[in-house]
């Protein structure tokens, strides 16, 4: 046969409409409002033009909806969809180190120690013994602008006090 569609032909939504039922509802479930307002549509003597959302809405079933009841075309998994942040990376740390010098008097290392670094005196004795014997100690590490605020502190301190001790950064 020539011009005969293949496939399932569309039976006419205007008999059920006009009962108030919508396509793929239970016969003994209606909506008296939905009823009459499709009698209307129905009736109507030209085509209706309602937007394709509201015809969607009046061609829901009568019973609840569930999320697992949705027909969105994909047969997968329901499960929750998650949207991955960036994670934000650790900022590179730096290492403040203290440097000796012949002419620094040891007592000077340990107040700065305690005052900038927040050591106890045994800490800061011991860092300060470290300092001394092996020439250079790392007294903290920091982030890049806290590490440079630390070294900005102990050189001016130390040139207010007219000391040359040398406090320098470098990454870690």
């Amino acid at each position: 046969m020539r011009g005969a569609r293949s496939g399932p032909v569309a039976a006419d939504p205007a008999p059920a409409l006009s009962r108030g039922l919508a396509p793929g509802s239970i016969p003994g479930q209606t909506n008296p409002f939905l009823a009459g307002f499709r009698a209307y549509i129905v009736a109507s003597t030209r085509t209706p033009r309602i937007p394709a959302p509201v015809m969607e809405f009046f061609d829901l079933p009568l019973h609840p909806l569930h999320m697992s009841d949705r027909k969105d075309g994909n047969d997968q998994d329901a499960s929750v969809i998650t949207k991955t942040r960036a994670r934000t990376q650790r900022p590179p740390l730096y290492k403040v180190l203290l440097l000796n010098d012949d002419y620094t008097p040891m007592e000077f290392v340990v107040h700065i120690l305690e005052r900038f670094f927040g050591m106890t005196h045994a800490q800061a004795f011991e860092v300060m013994l470290t300092v001394h014997k092996k020439g250079v100690a790392v007294v903290g590490v920091f982030s890049f602008e806290v590490a440079e605020t630390k070294v900005a502190q102990v050189m001016d301190f130390a040139r207010r006090h007219q000391h040359p001790l040398q406090c320098t950064m470098e990454k870690e």
